[in-house]
């Protein structure tokens, strides 16, 4: 993907979430239950945590529950602004995963809860890990989540990316989409394997420790997850 393109979709992602933040938040009041593993196994009291790509803070109360030292930022001031509105007593601010706000080796862990599936490019993707690695201490844990398209209608969007990029008609990479949120936006996506998601966490220079997929009780919502360490 050329560079000024992938500035742009990042630019406009960024748009995109502060444009449909109000009613993205209304659907994300509660945390996913198939996640709390990834919480439940690797926390401990005390750890200096970052949430990274917060949103609305939704995950917040699990970190205040086991008492966490914990920091959220994310790139949309509005999503930043509910979640301050939301929970006043914890650390949000705005920032990206390309100029994180914190000191080498500051964190524990870095969680990314369906983030990465957003940046554009895979020299983006590398940039953004690369920059987590960089907060983490030695032995840090990056445990993140992206996506894993199962439903027809995100089949249907990949047949007909996939179609404009052979006709050239279209400036994305392979397995990149655009998905509607209602009438507000058009959402960038790409569509990971977890064998693509593995190979660029030890290209940005982690080691992984535990990759699989969850997917919540009725069977309609799908995620990799990675579990990975510096």
């Amino acid at each position: 993907m050329e560079k000024e393109y992938a500035e742009y979709l990042l630019k406009k992602t960024k748009e995109d979430y502060n444009l449909i933040a109000d009613d993205f938040s209304s659907k994300r009041e509660n945390t996913w239950e198939e996640t709390e593993f990834l919480f439940d196994s690797y926390l401990s009291k005390e750890m200096r945590v970052l949430d990274l790509g917060c949103g609305n803070g939704r995950y917040y109360p699990v970190f205040k529950t086991k008492k966490i030292d914990y920091s959220g930022i994310d790139n949309s001031e509005r999503l930043i602004s509910i979640a301050k509105e939301k929970y006043p007593e914890a650390k949000f601010q705005l920032g990206d995963a390309f100029n994180i706000p914190f000191s080498d080796n500051f964190f524990d862990m870095v969680y990314s809860i369906a983030v990465l599936h957003h940046i554009p490019s895979r020299e983006l993707r590398i940039q953004a890990l690369k920059e987590i690695g960089r907060v983490l201490k030695n032995n840090g844990l990056l445990i993140l989540t992206v996506w894993k398209f199962h439903e027809l209608k995100e089949f249907y969007f990949l047949i007909k990316y996939t179609i404009l990029k052979l006709t050239m008609k279209s400036k994305l990479d392979w397995d990149d989409v655009f998905e509607p949120w209602g009438r507000k936006a058009q959402r960038y996506y790409h569509w990971f394997s977890q064998k693509e998601l593995e190979k660029l966490a030890i290209e940005a220079g982690f080691k992984v420790k535990k990759i699989g997929i969850v997917k919540n009780q009725k069977g309609n919502r799908k995620n990799i997850y990675l579990v990975a360490e510096k």
